[in-house]
């Protein structure tokens, strides 16, 4: 269990690394201060910044804490008293941490839309953190761009949705031996899916164990990384077993409201997502952002990881 303690610190009492070090426990402190005022449901944060956390092992301060790790690594007097979000291990901005684990967090059922969460996020290279976002879930509109709170594994395992997004993300980050990569994974309704699109190559997963072709299997995913490459979407089953490679998706959704300037694979993805229960999580090959689309809206961009 833990409680917040208060720290008394004079914020300009150090100079150079000394001072930004005090700022941050001061920073650390604030977050923890005003999830207690605003009866946030959880303090977010990445861990590696968790160790100075003014929290004691004592009473529960009132909000759950979330710890988001990139290595499955926390702080040993965290361990077994907080939540953890898995991400890849990419460098992404501010704003890009906390929407990569908000919504995973609303993923696997953490958040729901009313929920208030106290972020507290940095620059990755600069080691500290240096920023405080309070989201109020399905209101703010910086960082979910659809306006309505979905279930975004509505008939989907969580962790196979979680699964694609961090290769996603990780493709955004690295592309494919130096190449910048697009493609497109539509997750669940797979049947309903198959039935508003054509194969355009040979399926490469035909004739394999659902095993052998599932997500989840660690030892696929330099084959998905790979066959990223191929033009056409990845069709996923819910349960992370791949359909197949390589298709193209005949729905494309004409809407007024759709944002400009994105091109056939994001229309594709909105259209396959707006008649059917499929969740899309599509990379951009130009840009680098990775969108999540459900019933036809984007429901976040992920911005291009930063160098």
């Amino acid at each position: 269990m833990l409680k917040v303690v208060n720290l008394r610190r004079n914020i300009n009492s150090d100079g150079g690394g000394r001072g930004m070090k005090t700022i941050q426990t001061a920073i650390l402190d604030f977050g923890c201060r005003i999830a207690q005022e605003v009866e946030a449901r959880a303090l977010l944060m990445y861990a590696d910044s968790a160790s100075e956390l003014p929290l004691c092992e004592d009473t529960l301060p009132g909000f759950d804490l979330i710890l988001v790790t990139k290595d499955n690594a926390i702080p040993e007097r965290f361990e077994g008293v907080c939540i953890i979000l898995n991400v890849p291990n990419v460098n992404l901005t501010r704003v890009g941490q906390i929407k990569i684990a908000i919504t995973k967090g609303i993923a696997i059922g953490l958040f729901k839309k009313g929920d208030k969460v106290v972020c507290l996020s940095g620059v990755p290279k600069f080691g500290y953190v240096d920023s405080i976002f309070v989201i109020d879930v399905g209101r703010e509109f910086e960082i979910l761009t659809s306006e309505h709170l979905v279930d975004l594994t509505e008939k989907v395992y969580p962790e196979v949705f979680g699964a694609i997004l961090n290769l996603s993300i990780e493709l955004a980050a690295q592309g494919r031996e130096g190449r910048k990569v697009g493609t497109s994974f539509i997750i669940g309704d797979h049947d309903r899916v198959l039935q508003l699109s054509r194969q355009m190559i040979i399926n490469p997963f035909m004739g394999y164990s659902e095993a052998e072709r599932n997500v989840l299997n660690p030892e696929l995913k330099e084959t998905l990384k790979e066959f990223s490459a191929i033009d056409g979407a990845f069709v996923i089953k819910e349960d992370g077993t791949i359909v197949t490679a390589g298709r193209h998706l005949s729905a494309a959704l004409e809407s007024k409201d759709f944002p400009q300037g994105l091109g056939s694979r994001h229309i594709a993805a909105a259209g396959i997502t707006d008649i059917t229960n499929a969740t899309a999580i599509v990379l951009s090959e130009s840009t680098g952002n990775v969108s999540i689309f459900k019933n036809g809206k984007i429901f976040v961009t992920i911005e291009k990881p930063v160098d």
